[in-house]
């Protein structure tokens, strides 16, 4: 859209400072506009929404259509708190960003020992439980090799915090139905999100083995 209303769409790709800006700025809209589904539909957004659910899910506040009724304070002090985070931004960040710059030119010989360390101590303070540095080992191990082979994150972390809750329903729903599981196939809903959810599953994997034949094809 910046591009499109530019007056000199051409510099786009040069390292002109809208097309710089342009991006980011929708990168920063998107994160609050993930707060929407995750506070009137229980559904998060994001990675980062996941991540927050499930904190609020620990103090026993459930997002949805009923939060704001059942939990008025924690609704609307998010909406406060993200009103007041981006003031105290546009206040801190016309004066420091040129020192904001300098901290993203910091060697990762020296940042990526830092985290590890904060991370570390952070972890073992909460429960002081050798148990949790181990898991903390073997999640970063995990998500260095997801990483490394280009898996996405987000979807992991959602399926952690949402695993909980769709076993739970899926546990009523063989209650309700004594047991059959015919139940998710026979009812046009159930069957219907199935469907959707096998094809997001095949078609990324089938376009991607397409993908392939096509450059076997042309370097045959």
């Amino acid at each position: 859209m910046e591009k499109r209303i530019s007056k000199k769409p051409g510099r786009f790709g040069t390292g002109a400072i809208a097309g710089v800006a342009g991006p980011e700025t929708a990168n920063n809209a998107a994160s609050g506009g993930a707060m929407i589904p995750l506070l009137t539909l229980g559904i998060p957004g994001s990675g980062t929404t996941a991540i927050l659910m499930g904190a609020l899910m620990m103090y026993n506040v459930q997002p949805g259509p009923l939060l704001f009724e059942d939990h008025p304070q924690v609704a609307w002090g998010l909406i406060a708190s993200m009103f007041i985070g981006n003031l105290m931004l546009l206040i801190l960040n016309l004066p420091l960003v040129k020192v904001f710059a300098k901290i993203i030119e910091t060697p990762k010989k020296y940042l990526i020992p830092i985290i590890i360390a904060i991370s570390i101590f952070g972890v073992y303070a909460v429960q002081v439980s050798t148990y949790d540095l181990l898991l903390l080992l073997g999640c970063g191990i995990l998500g260095y090799f997801l990483s490394k082979n280009d898996y996405p994150i987000a979807p992991l972390v959602l399926g952690l915090v949402l695993g909980p809750m769709i076993e739970n329903n899926m546990r009523r729903a063989l209650t309700i139905s004594d047991g059959d599981y015919s139940l998710f196939f026979t009812r046009p809903l159930s069957l219907t999100f199935l469907i959707v959810t096998a094809l997001w599953l095949l078609i990324p994997v089938l376009l991607k083995k397409r993908g392939k034949d096509v450059v076997i094809n042309i370097e045959g």
